[in-house]
């Protein structure tokens, strides 16, 4: 098997990625089929993924966070899902998204209100931009907020909302000023607790991701303090938007790369347990053949992968780079781990064994944080 050890790693985040890999093996994988049957983790795991060091790592420590920078995120996000923590555990959306929002757009006092709670797990942050009838085109959403005395009303419908259920805060994407189109799209920081007209709906059955709870949340006339628009500007909601889902792209392709190398391990175990026709599943010509394209594509990811984090660290990862990583390498991984399902025979199908909820969450990658389709069409753009 190939190091798996990225180049822009050293001796410290060695030990973080140890630590974290022991802490989901000890404290998630226990209990991922009750969090799975229930459509949530517990709330308190969240307090203890904060006393381990696990959320806000590339949080300013005087915001309560760690202090280290993207390389810490990639390092715990990488852990998690190789040391098959699944994906019950919201912690991409929390840490890696909406903390870097608050961090990036804030103002000093929404840091400071905000960022401190949200490191130790107190506040639960969720990102609301989709809406019934606007996906990937943000500049379709419907939400309104309108000033009303010395507030914004909020008025309007999100859905498929990645811990919606438990979010103390949500980041809203609301439009301010609806004549101007994408300049007229505001970030809203909704305090849900004690907050008249928000509702929570149906926590959604999905294919996959049974245990993370998502969500659909309603706003009937909100009234949030002017201080939560995200910066304190209205009209910047888009250009927030825009430049963060880069990121938000890249957290994908580095929990996919942790994906294959674990579907990989757990099939190659399975196979050399299995006996076929008298001999190991192993031994069989095929196996060893698909085991190789997978193992193949698997080097190819986390190359790739290894190449895009030390772009970004440098500030260097455009917005096509994101695209372009994003879709190949969703496409790869799910390729990889059919494959890797497929060699399970009718173990695979169950739920039971872990290559099918992998099966399902890597179908996932291939839609979240934009299609593959709408990747392609933002790459594409260049050409005239």
């Amino acid at each position: 098997m190939f190091d798996h050890r990225f180049s822009w790693m050293d001796d410290e985040l060695d030990m973080l990625s140890d630590a974290m890999r022991g802490f989901v093996e000890k404290e998630m994988n226990p209990h991922e089929a009750r969090w799975q049957a229930q459509g949530h983790v517990d709330r308190d795991f969240w307090l203890k993924a904060g006393e381990v060091g696990m959320l806000c790592a590339s949080i300013p420590e005087e915001y309560g966070g760690h202090g280290g920078d993207f390389r810490h995120e990639a390092a715990i996000t990488y852990a998690q899902y190789s040391g098959r923590g699944h994906s019950s555990f919201g912690l991409g959306v929390h840490a890696q998204i909406c903390a870097w929002y608050i961090l990036e757009f804030g103002t000093e006092d929404q840091k400071k209100r905000w960022l401190p709670k949200m490191a130790t797990g107190e506040l639960v942050c969720a990102i609301a931009m989709t809406e019934p009838g606007a996906g990937s085109d943000l500049q379709a959403i419907r939400t309104r907020a309108r000033m009303d005395g010395n507030a914004y009303v909020v008025d309007g419908a999100k859905t498929y909302i990645s811990n919606g259920q438990q979010a103390d805060l949500v980041i809203t994407a609301v439009k301010t000023d609806p004549s101007q189109g994408a300049r007229g799209v505001s970030l809203m920081v909704v305090e849900t607790a004690d907050a008249p007209g928000f509702r929570r709906g149906r926590n959604l059955d999905k294919l996959g991701l049974k245990g993370q709870d998502t969500s659909e949340l309603f706003f009937d006339g909100v009234r949030v303090p002017p201080e939560n628009l995200l910066g304190g500007v209205e009209g910047q909601g888009f250009r927030q938007l825009m430049k963060n889902l880069a990121q938000e792209r890249l957290v994908i392709c580095v929990t996919a790369a942790a994906m294959v190398r674990k579907a990989l391990e757990t099939t190659i175990a399975f196979a050399g347990d299995r006996t076929i026709f008298g001999a190991r599943l192993l031994d069989k010509q095929n196996t060893r053949f698909r085991l190789a394209e997978v193992e193949s594509t698997a080097r190819a990811i986390h190359a790739y992968v290894d190449d895009l984090v030390a772009k970004h660290l440098r500030g260097e990862l455009s917005s096509v780079d994101a695209a372009m990583a994003k879709w190949w390498i969703a496409e790869q991984t799910f390729e990889a781990v059919n494959k890797c399902l497929q060699l399970h025979g009718g173990a695979g199908y169950m739920a039971e064994y872990d290559i099918s909820s992998m099966f399902t969450e890597a179908r996932l990658y291939q839609i979240a944080g934009g299609s593959a389709e709408t990747m392609k069409d933002l790459i594409a753009r260049r050409y005239g």
